[in-house]
């Protein structure tokens, strides 16, 4: 029988049921036991517990959570709260962190990592926008700071384009406006993946003719790409920065400047696809490795310490 004992709620479809099952059984080799399809979406709280099928959630000694789908308000909710009770991957504060665009590339660009330039401001300075695309000469990026998957993302071409823009974002709730400098790159881009601040693989996204997004779920495709030291270094602090455990750096290159620059630090980095795999993509069996170890130290720390104070409050009872 396993002396710890982590929780999961993991994406099935491309090959996730696959990469799931491997996790599984590496962790039980290390006597860890794994409960699964923990879906926050399906738990409630009473009397100091999180309960999800018959689970109490906050008695694990870790939950890994790694499905990319759009999180309610709710699930993402007990996630915090089960976050102040047992480790989970990734921690609460830096999923946060990185599902907000802004506060992320707030963060990255204090630390001196290059992300495209950016603005916030209040919805009733308008004339912030316009101003700014004056200076960045006719071309930026809305972004909603808290999308995925690049939706809600629009391409302004010129302050005509902003002014027809502007009429539709006031009849929306959003009290503040994030915009980007549209970045001068060849429409590529590299994903880094870094595992408890290692580099486990690397791959790029490509757009496709008609359009600038490199999402796959806008249309992007995958493709293969070598690192260099420079673009490993620069995720492997993006990662340190963010305090993600698990994180995906999106870098492209402007081709203005001569840099790289971070757009993005994904929180929930899918695994290859058996497709992508079969591409040559063949990182996926040493980031579960990674993932692995990450869960059984977690665990195991998490059940040695909640063990020391079981002790410490027997003795002075």
């Amino acid at each position: 029988m396993s002396m710890y004992t982590a929780g999961m709620w993991m994406y099935k479809n491309g090959g996730g049921d696959v990469i799931q099952s491997k996790i599984i059984n590496q962790l039980r080799e290390r006597d860890v036991a794994v409960i699964t399809d923990l879906n926050l979406a399906n738990a409630y709280a009473k009397a100091g517990h999180i309960m999800c099928n018959n689970v109490a959630m906050d008695e694990l000694d870790a939950f890994f959570s790694y499905n990319a789908g759009q999180q309610s308000q709710y699930q993402v909710y007990l996630y915090q709260v089960l976050d102040e009770s047992i480790p989970c991957l990734n921690n609460f504060a830096s999923f946060a962190l990185s599902e907000d665009k802004f506060r992320t590339s707030q963060r990255l660009a204090r630390a001196g990592l290059r992300t495209p330039d950016y603005r916030l401001c209040n919805r009733n300075e308008k004339q912030i926008l316009k101003n700014t695309i004056r200076e960045w000469g006719g071309r930026l990026v809305y972004k909603p700071t808290d999308g995925w998957g690049g939706m809600g993302i629009v391409k302004i071409e010129d302050e005509r384009s902003l002014d027809m823009l502007i009429p539709f974002l006031d009849q929306t709730n959003i009290q503040h406006f994030y915009i980007e400098r549209f970045v001068n790159y060849d429409m590529t881009d590299f994903r880094i993946d870094i595992v408890d601040g290692e580099f486990v693989g690397c791959y790029g996204r490509q757009a496709p003719a008609d359009d600038w997004k490199t999402n796959v779920t806008s249309g992007g495709k995958v493709i293969m790409r070598e690192p260099n030291d420079e673009i490993v270094n620069i995720a492997i602090k993006a990662a340190k920065v963010t305090g993600l455990e698990i994180a995906g750096v999106d870098i492209i290159y402007d081709r203005e400047t001569e840099e790289y620059v971070v757009l993005e630090v994904n929180g929930i980095p899918a695994f290859a696809t058996p497709e992508q795999e079969a591409m040559g993509l063949n990182f996926n069996d040493l980031k579960i490795e990674k993932v692995v170890s990450l869960i059984e130290r977690k665990a195991k720390a998490h059940h040695h310490d909640q063990s020391k104070q079981t002790v410490i409050e027997l003795l002075s009872a």
